[in-house]
């Protein structure tokens, strides 16, 4: 998946259009009318409101620009196009770390969409490289910085929407 394209379930391809839509309206109002009270305050060339202002806005105007470039490349994963029970982006994998003898759930996801607290894994992360492409029932060892994990996969199902 090294073809510039990002690919998203449709939650996710909303969240990042609805985080455009409150920078390009939202916010861009809050910074219009923090740079026109920091004009009402005189000198500009020492005003640090105004300054603090204008940062915002740059930083605003890099955040929306990087937002719809993702937009720009996203492409939308269906449920009916993920292959049954094989580990790949949009599914859920369920596991047994042989080591710990515990269950953990992981959902495949985009780097973008990525956020461990919430057990979802990119699939360009280690152990998201090293779970896709198998299946229900296999073991797999995974190398990562602190060693290797030993994992059964119990169960996948589809997560995207």
């Amino acid at each position: 998946m090294d073809d510039g394209l990002i690919y998203l379930n449709k939650e996710a391809y909303d969240k990042l259009d609805e985080q455009v839509i409150a920078l390009k309206t939202t916010r861009r109002k809050e910074i219009s009318i923090q740079l026109h009270d920091a004009r009402a305050h005189g000198d500009l060339g020492e005003n640090a409101e105004y300054e603090a202002a204008k940062e915002a806005q740059t930083f605003n105007e890099i955040r929306i620009r990087e937002l719809e470039d993702k937009l720009a490349r996203a492409r939308i994963i269906k449920e009916e196009d993920l292959p049954k029970g094989i580990a790949v982006l949009g599914t859920t994998v369920r596991l047994r770390d042989l080591d710990a003898s515990e269950e953990i759930e992981y959902a495949l996801v985009s780097e973008v969409e990525a956020d461990f607290a919430e057990d979802k894994i990119s699939v360009s992360s280690p152990v998201g490289k090293g779970l896709l492409g198998h299946k229900e029932g296999e073991s797999v060892e995974i190398r990562v910085p602190k060693g290797v994990l030993k994992y059964e996969i119990l169960k996948i199902s589809r997560t995207a929407k």
